[in-house]
């Protein structure tokens, strides 16, 4: 019974819609950073996959070029999936707090001794 609950408890934080919506999209960024990856050592721009692998460690080549793009589009990623939560989720479905209005704003140095006086 004891080995059950500790797995239960371990495995909750996958319960929270935040934390699931940012791993996925990690994972995506994780992806896209491999195929990235993997497209310009088959393209060899300027001889990049050479001077790779010409290198005495060209593991360690690579993992700062894969980390630098996981980096890079997982951060991408999860600020986007975050940045989309507050949009509406179909075309029939209103704004949560009404039409948004723009608000006409007193500009120059008429406007600060107006708006001292009320």
């Amino acid at each position: 019974m004891q080995g059950k609950e500790s797995t239960s408890r371990r495995f909750r934080f996958w319960r929270v819609p935040l934390f699931r919506l940012l791993a996925i999209n990690l994972g995506i960024g994780i992806a896209l950073a491999a195929l990235v990856v993997g497209g310009l050592l088959a393209i060899n721009p300027g001889g990049l996959r050479d001077l790779i692998f010409a290198d005495s460690s060209p593991g360690t080549a690579l993992g700062l070029l894969l980390f630098g793009f996981i980096v890079t589009f997982g951060s991408t990623a999860m600020g986007t999936a975050i940045m989309a939560m507050g949009q509406p989720q179909a075309d029939g479905d209103k704004p949560p707090r009404g039409t948004p209005t723009l608000a006409t704003q007193p500009i120059g140095r008429g406007a600060a001794r107006a708006g001292a006086r009320h």
